[in-house]
């Protein structure tokens, strides 16, 4: 009777793991169409709320500075004081947020709301994540789980497209932000029933000067990025180095040196940053590319970008598996290899429509080379780590994406516009990109190898007890004569 109990307890433990997978991963899936969703929407928001067009990118800006500055504080803010808590505020300031928006009268009400939800995305996806790889002890499982989560960031992009332009055609623009009330109050609803609370150490303090430098930093690297300005970027990169002599210093730091310095955590986190950057920036240019020069209506650039989005549930069900069976250090770099690869063609790309039948396949294995990175770079970037550093780890790894999908497409286009045509312009960005990702699939390479690190059997020394002799005996070392070295695959 006992064993039939613990099995069915085991059973229903079983279910609720599964359904609360279901719950953060939705989560996940709903925070990451907002961006293509938006894109849709903003003609006809800034017509409805009066934004010039000068004025629309803002509307983006809005939500991306504080998406990509302030993850990283609130992943460790998690680890503190509670991830489920954390996801549980992070929804409700969404709800919020989106409720804003929804019923904004004009413009400065809105660009709050965008504000608001960028928070909430700092707040939310984070603690969604390390909720999700705290889930699971057996690393296979975590990467498996890993790969369906790379599957819907990257698929959302293509759902976003289509749901945004069925939205604002058939209900309006402000249905854009509406949309997610639902959705969040039922995972609001149903978290506390399925995701288990974790438990928050005691006695621990909040490194304020590091997060003060690296929110600061952030926010303005990003914001020097978005608008161009050097100055605003290197006083942003200059406030990052100071919050890394902190961290150095500080008792209880926002981020460990030992955490940062973990090849996996570094290397990982420097692919993901590579392929987000030169997709999102290629995803821009490629719309363009569309619109402007083969003269492509908005609704056939939306089919064409399909393509990518099958891609990406392909790759993101293989790369889980993948990664299992070889490694993420492998996985990652065959990802970003295969992105280069098919990105190269683009270089190539001319002014007749016949070149879609060059486009069309390239963006569907580009994109899985693509979604099989993100996959690899987030399981590197978090595993081997405790539970107590997830929070910290899923906060660099969202912190990676936020700022690469903010700063992919200005660097890009701004590289693009050195040129005085768009389309050699679109062939220089293309050929940068693919040299940056070759180079930084070299780097990862050799950064994350499984490097041999000998551990010498102690020495034995015996002591001889024969009293008579007067002396005491020493038999031979262990090192002289049976040295035994067993070799640790191990990351340094």
């Amino acid at each position: 009777m006992a064993v039939l109990t613990g099995r069915v307890h085991q059973a229903r433990m079983a279910s609720r793991q599964r359904l609360a997978v279901v719950l953060l991963l939705g989560t996940s899936f709903m925070l990451s169409i907002d961006f293509s969703i938006m894109n849709v929407a903003l003609p006809a928001l800034g017509v409805s709320v009066g934004l010039k067009a000068s004025e629309l990118p803002w509307v983006i800006s809005a939500y991306a500075l504080p998406a990509a500055g302030f993850s990283l504080l609130f992943g460790r803010l998690a680890d503190l004081f509670g991830r489920r808590r954390m996801f549980l505020t992070g929804v409700a300031l969404l709800i919020a947020a989106s409720l804003a928006g929804g019923f904004a009268p004009d413009a400065g009400l809105l660009l709050s709301a965008r504000t608001l939800h960028g928070f909430a995305t700092a707040i939310a996806s984070p603690a969604a994540l390390s909720l999700l790889i705290t889930s699971f002890d057996d690393e296979r499982r975590r990467a498996r789980v890993l790969g369906l989560n790379g599957t819907l960031l990257a698929s959302g992009f293509t759902v976003g497209a289509l749901a945004g332009g069925a939205l604002v055609g058939g209900l309006g623009w402000r249905w854009a932000f509406l949309i997610n009330v639902p959705v969040a109050v039922v995972i609001l609803t149903a978290t506390p029933f399925l995701v288990p609370a974790s438990r928050a150490p005691g006695g621990v303090r909040l490194d304020v000067p590091g997060a003060v430098t690296v929110t600061a930093g952030l926010l303005t690297f990003a914001f020097g990025v978005i608008n161009r300005n050097p100055a605003v970027l290197l006083a942003g990169l200059a406030m990052l180095v100071v919050f890394l002599l902190i961290e150095r210093r500080a008792q209880a730091p926002l981020a460990a040196a030992r955490i940062l310095a973990r090849p996996t955590v570094k290397w990982g986190n420097l692919g993901g940053l590579v392929t987000l950057s030169v997709e999102s920036g290629l995803i821009f240019l490629m719309t363009l590319y569309l619109q402007d020069v083969l003269h492509l209506a908005p609704l056939t650039t939306g089919l064409v970008f399909g393509v990518p989005g099958l891609a990406s549930v392909v790759a993101g069900v293989i790369a889980g598996r993948l990664i299992g069976r070889h490694g993420a250090r492998k996985v990652l770099a065959a990802g970003l290899v295969t992105q280069a690869a098919f990105t190269a063609p683009l270089a190539l790309l001319g002014t007749g429509r016949m070149w879609l039948a060059v486009l069309v396949p390239v963006l569907f294995f580009g994109f899985f080379g693509h979604v099989t990175s993100i996959v690899a770079y987030t399981v590197a970037a978090t595993s081997g780590l405790p539970d107590f550093d997830q929070g910290l780890a899923t906060g660099l790894t969202t912190m990676t994406l936020q700022v690469s999908s903010t700063i992919g497409a200005p660097i890009l286009s701004a590289i693009a516009a050195s040129r005085p045509i768009l389309l050699p312009g679109l062939h220089l960005a293309v050929i940068i990109s693919v040299a940056a990702i070759v180079i930084i699939a070299a780097f990862i390479w050799t950064g994350l190898r499984p490097r041999p690190q000998p551990t010498v059997t102690a020495a034995r020394h015996r002591a001889d007890s024969q009293a008579r002799t007067g002396a005491q005996r020493q038999e031979p070392s262990a090192i002289g004569t049976g040295r035994r070295v067993r070799e640790e695959s191990t990351y340094r």
